[in-house]
C-alpha cells in the first residue's frame, strides 16, 4: 500500500548524488519534496502516489543514456514534465522538437526566479494533461507562429485549436505568401501526431510525371534513372502529417491516384504491386479557387470534398493591416536571433507600411525587413529610406501614430532568454489583446538648445507603459507581459531594473 505524499514532489535523476544536496534545500523552501534516483531504475516507483511532479533530468553519463531516459519519460503514462539540469544548455533546443515533455532548462547553481518559472510551467502542463487539454500536447520546438492580433488572425487560431486534435483533413485557402504552411505546421504541432513527422510537398514545384514517385516512392528499375528503391512522402509521413501545398496545381491523373489513397488508405510504390498501408493525416493548401477549377474541369469534385472536410481561410495581409507593426517586429526579432542583422523603423515608416496593400502578403513583408536590415544595418529607417512603392503620396511624417515598441527597443534586452515560445497559446483565439499604445508627434518632447537625454526619456516612457499594463491587468505580470508583447521573464527583468513593485 502506497502512502500519498502530502507535498508536491520533484524527482532528480542524475548520476551525481552530491547534486541532490544542492537542490534539496531550495526545493524545501519552495514547498517541494525532493526525491533522488541515480538512474531510471526505480523511477516508476518514485512516481507512485505523488502529485504535481516534475522531473529534473541531469547528467546520466552519455548521450545514449540521455535519449533512453527521454524516451521513457515521453512514453510514460504519468506524463510528467522534464526540466533539464546539470547539462549543456544547447540540449534544450536539441531535444524539444522530438520530446514535448521537455519544457525548461535550469543552470547550476540554482537561483530562485528561474526555478519558480520552470516549476510554474510544469504545473501548467501537468494540469492541462490531467484535464485532457491541448496545452499539454504542445510542441515547443521551432514552429513558426501566426503573427498578429487582429480579429481575423484570432479566428484562424481558434479554428486551428478546434481541428488540431482531430484527424480530419484540412484545406487551407489563401493567397500566396499569407502563411498557409505556418497554419499547417501549427495544426500538426497541436495534434496527437506531433511526435511524428510533418512532411511538406509542393505539388506545383514537382513535374507531373515525377510527382507520383515523389509521393508514393518507387522500386529499383521502375523507370530510367531509378537505380535504387526509394521511399515516398507517404511512407515518410507514416503516423504523422503530410502537407500537400499548392494542391490546385496537381494534374488530373495524379488527382485520381491521390483520391484512391485517401479512400482506401493504401498505395503501391511505382513499379511494385505490393500494397502499403497509410496512416497519414492530410493537410492541403492552395491559392487557387478550387470551385472554379471544378467548374472548368481542372479539379475533381470528389477529391475536393475529400480534402475540404474542414476549410481554413488565411486572410490576406491587406485585410488585417493592423497586424503590420507586430509582424514587422516579429521579423526584426527573427533577424536578430539568427544574427542576420537588425534595423529599427521610425513612426512615419511604420505608418507608411500600414497603408501599403502588400500584394505579396507576409512573405513580402519578411523580404522587406531583411532588405532594410542589409541596406541600413543597425540603423533607423525613416519613410524616406523605404523603397518608393512603399511611400504613400502626400504623407506627412510629423503627425503619424506609431508603435513605441518598434521605435524604442531596449538594446540591453536579452532576445534569447530561456522562455520557450508556445504555438497558438491557449485562449489566444478567444481573448482580444489590447492594441499597442499609440502616440502622436505632438506628445513627444521638444528638443531645445540644451538637448535631451534620450536614454533617460526612453526609460521613463518604458516605465510608464509598463505601469499602464500592470494597472490594466491588476498587477498580473503574465497578463501585463502579453499586453506589452514580451516574454514574462523579460518583463520581470525590467521590473527589477526599474525598481517597480507590482
Amino acid at each position: 500500500m502506497t502512502t500519498e505524499s502530502s507535498s508536491p514532489s520533484i524527482i532528480l535523476v542524475d548520476k551525481n548524488p552530491k547534486l541532490f544536496n544542492e537542490i534539496k534545500s531550495l526545493m524545501a523552501f519552495l514547498g517541494y519534496e525532493t526525491v533522488y534516483i541515480p538512474n531510471l531504475d526505480g523511477l516508476d516507483g518514485a512516481l507512485n502516489g505523488r502529485s504535481d511532479m516534475a522531473i529534473l533530468l541531469g547528467n546520466l553519463g552519455s548521450a545514449e543514456a540521455q535519449k533512453q531516459a527521454l524516451e521513457h519519460l515521453q512514453n510514460a503514462a504519468s506524463r510528467q514534465q522534464v526540466i533539464l539540469i546539470n547539462q549543456a544548455r544547447d540540449n534544450l533546443e536539441k531535444y524539444q522538437p522530438d520530446y514535448d515533455c521537455v519544457i525548461a532548462y535550469l543552470e547550476m547553481p540554482l537561483t530562485y526566479e528561474p526555478v519558480m518559472e520552470a516549476l510554474a510551467r510544469a504545473r501548467e502542463f501537468h494540469s492541462n494533461d490531467n484535464a485532457g487539454g491541448v496545452a499539454g500536447r504542445r510542441m515547443v520546438g521551432n514552429v513558426p507562429k501566426l503573427g498578429g492580433n487582429s480579429p481575423a488572425v484570432q479566428y484562424v487560431r481558434k479554428m486551428i485549436e478546434q481541428v488540431a486534435k482531430t484527424d480530419a483533413s484540412v484545406l487551407i485557402l489563401g493567397e500566396s505568401g499569407t502563411g498557409k504552411e505556418v497554419v499547417a505546421r501549427n495544426i500538426h504541432a497541436l495534434s496527437n501526431r506531433c511526435k511524428n513527422g510533418f512532411v511538406p510537398v509542393n505539388c506545383g514545384a514537382i513535374p507531373a510525371d515525377l510527382l507520383e514517385s515523389e509521393l508514393f516512392g518507387h522500386e529499383k528499375g521502375a523507370f530510367t534513372g531509378a537505380i535504387s528503391s526509394r521511399q515516398g512522402r507517404f511512407e515518410l509521413a507514416e503516423k504523422g502529417t503530410l502537407f500537400l501545398d499548392e494542391i490546385g496545381d496537381m494534374s488530373l491523373p495524379m488527382q485520381v491516384k491521390l483520391l484512391r489513397v485517401l479512400q482506401e488508405r493504401t498505395f503501391e510504390r511505382v513499379g511494385s504491386n505490393k500494397s502499403i498501408s497509410a496512416d497519414v493525416r492530410i493537410l492541403a493548401a492552395t491559392h487557387r479557387d478550387l470551385e472554379r477549377n471544378i467548374h472548368d474541369g481542372k479539379f475533381r469534385e470528389d477529391l475536393y470534398y475529400r480534402l475540404n472536410v474542414f476549410p481554413i481561410e488565411v486572410p490576406a495581409l491587406r485585410e488585417r493591416l493592423e497586424d503590420v507593426p507586430y509582424l514587422l517586429q516579429d521579423q526584426i526579432d527573427k533577424l536578430e536571433r539568427d544574427n542576420r542583422g537588425s534595423v529599427r523603423l521610425t513612426a512615419s515608416a511604420v505608418e507608411a507600411l500600414c497603408q501599403y496593400k502588400w500584394p505579396g502578403n507576409v512573405r513580402e513583408l519578411a523580404n522587406l525587413a531583411e532588405r532594410l536590415s542589409i541596406l541600413y544595418p543597425g540603423g533607423v529607417v525613416d519613410i524616406k529610406h523605404l523603397p518608393p512603392k512603399y511611400q504613400p503620396a502626400g504623407m506627412k511624417a510629423a503627425s503619424l501614430p506609431f508603435n513605441p515598441a518598434l521605435m524604442f527597443a531596449d538594446p540591453d534586452e536579452d532576445e534569447n532568454d530561456s522562455g520557450a515560445d508556445f504555438v497558438a497559446d491557449e485562449g489566444s483565439a478567444a481573448t482580444a489583446v489590447a492594441p499597442a499604445p499609440m502616440m502622436t508627434a505632438q506628445s513627444l518632447p521638444v528638443i531645445g538648445e540644451e538637448g535631451l537625454d534620450l536614454k533617460e526619456h526612453i526609460a521613463q516612457m518604458e516605465i510608464e507603459l509598463i505601469q499602464q499594463a500592470l494597472n490594466a491587468t491588476n498587477n498580473v505580470v503574465a497578463h501585463a507581459a502579453e499586453l506589452l508583447k514580451m516574454r514574462r521573464t523579460t518583463l520581470v527583468e525590467k521590473l527589477k531594473k526599474y525598481g517597480i513593485n507590482n
